[in-house]
């Protein structure tokens, strides 16, 4: 892992359904991320949800991005 890469880690089951209903999407609407993606984690298997946390310019807020493997 490199510093500036941002820290990439899966979801569980349940903040899965969460996440799904606060955005009222289907999984299949999430952005898409290949599974053979160095930034992914050893872990991951095609349909798991991953969260991505990025920090602003200023290193003051956190964003959170997701993206379902495929």
């Amino acid at each position: 892992m490199h510093i500036l890469q941002p820290k990439h880690s899966k979801i569980s089951k349940k903040e899965e359904d969460e996440l799904l209903v606060k955005l009222n999407i289907s999984k299949t609407q999430l952005p898409k991320i290949k599974s053979t993606d160095p930034a992914l984690p050893q872990d991951i298997n095609i349909g798991d949800i991953i969260k991505i946390e990025r920090k602003s310019l200023d290193g003051e807020k956190i964003f959170f991005y997701y993206r379902v493997v495929i």
